[in-house]
């Protein structure tokens, strides 16, 4: 297969993994939002998350039966499943059933990532992961940004029933679509030794500050997240104006931060890129504080911090892939890689679930700084974590 076919076969696995997330973040909370679900019952809606962090518990299944492919089908068509049901909420405060359908769309997304980064590991040669990561980033990014905020334009004309029915039905797409990528397979005697390669990399020199800087790096973007969108509803922004600042606009500007990300990994090496994207990415939180603190700047401020978050993490993304595939071990990357994205996912978890009450507390703009604030204590662990890159 030509390389060209590689990176656009991962543009689509990454948009179709990108697409929950964005319904997760940005889709439910304006739906919450419009029907009158209380602040901090989003708050807490965010600490489902935990599922990304949990995933590294059922990866083993993942990567030692079936094919990933059969993981990726069965994961969308749960999630369609899951929105066909959410469908029926009709706002105020969640119902016990509300709780489980959600926790069921984050665990059937969180499943279909194992699959697709295993998949694309696989799929992938050593040496174009700077290019396969900035296509990784693009790509997930008009799924999680682009498509799932277009979503924001149906309410409106069909009303929120309609849009998740919709969403659903992009799921079963998704699903049936997914049987068509070609396939990549491991070894069965190497999905077999899979505990032996865990243990051994687990007991690498210098393996927890490597494990403490993953947890930390980009705690900054997914403790904002949950609060960005309720922010916008209160600076007054419409669907419309979200969907087409932070998807149509913030996908360009995603996509522009990831290639330049990509040729500057390739220039100056994964390490020193962590160390000088990383520092700028910080900007987006600043960037939301400044405008929160403010208001005067109006929509126009919004949508200018919007974009440079969207430009920041374009960069700072594939910055850190490079950096988790660099150090994955490509013959066990499938449990391996789980395990670095659930550590890099836990602090972010457990920190979304406040968020609604920090940011009742300090308001938005002392809880978007704080929240830069978070990411600071990464830089520590830096220079013991660039020894696993070998540059």
């Amino acid at each position: 297969m030509s390389f060209r076919r590689k990176l656009f076969v991962v543009a689509v696995v990454y948009v179709v993994e990108g697409f929950p997330m964005g319904v997760f973040t940005g889709v439910w909370p304006a739906f919450f939002a419009d029907v009158g679900v209380p602040l901090r019952e989003i708050g807490f809606a965010a600490g489902l998350s935990i599922a990304w962090s949990l995933k590294v518990l059922w990866s083993p299944l993942v990567d030692r039966f079936g094919e990933w492919r059969q993981w990726i089908t069965g994961a969308q068509f749960a999630l369609g499943a899951s929105l066909f049901a959410l469908s029926g909420f009709e706002g105020g405060h969640f119902a016990a059933w509300t709780w489980l359908v959600l926790a069921s769309y984050c665990a059937a997304s969180a499943t279909q990532d194992i699959a697709i980064d295993a998949y694309t590991i696989g799929l992938i040669d050593h040496g174009d992961e700077g290019p396969a990561n900035a296509m990784r980033m693009t790509g997930y990014r008009i799924g999680m940004v682009g498509l799932a905020n277009a979503l924001l334009f149906l309410p409106a004309w069909i009303g929120w029933e309609g849009a998740l029915f919709t969403a659903a039905l992009l799921h079963v797409a998704m699903a049936l679509g997914a049987t068509r990528i070609p396939r990549v397979e491991v070894p069965p005697e190497k999905r077999r030794a899979m505990w032996s390669a865990l243990a051994r990399w687990l007991s690498r020199p210098g393996a927890l500050p490597v494990f403490a800087f993953v947890l930390l790096y980009r705690i900054g973007d997914s403790t904002m997240a949950p609060m960005v969108t309720p922010f916008w509803k209160h600076s007054g922004l419409t669907n419309e104006e979200i969907a087409t600042v932070s998807g149509i606009l913030g996908g360009l500007a995603t996509l522009v931060g990831a290639w330049l990300a990509a040729s500057i990994v390739s220039r100056i090496g994964i390490g020193r890129s962590l160390l000088w994207i990383g520092a700028l990415a910080l900007g987006s939180n600043l960037a939301y504080a400044a405008v929160a603190a403010f208001p005067e700047t109006g929509r126009y401020g919004v949508y200018a911090a919007s974009l440079t978050e969207s430009f920041c993490a374009g960069m700072a993304g594939v910055a850190f892939m490079s950096f988790l595939m660099r150090i994955c071990e490509k013959e066990h990357a499938a449990v391996q890689y789980a395990l670095l994205t659930a550590i890099y996912n836990l602090a972010g978890s457990l920190l979304r679930i406040p968020s609604g009450i920090f940011a009742e507390a300090l308001g938005y703009a002392g809880y978007f700084a704080l929240t830069g604030a978070f990411a600071l204590p990464a830089f520590a662990f830096l220079p013991r974590a660039r020894r696993w890159l070998n540059e």
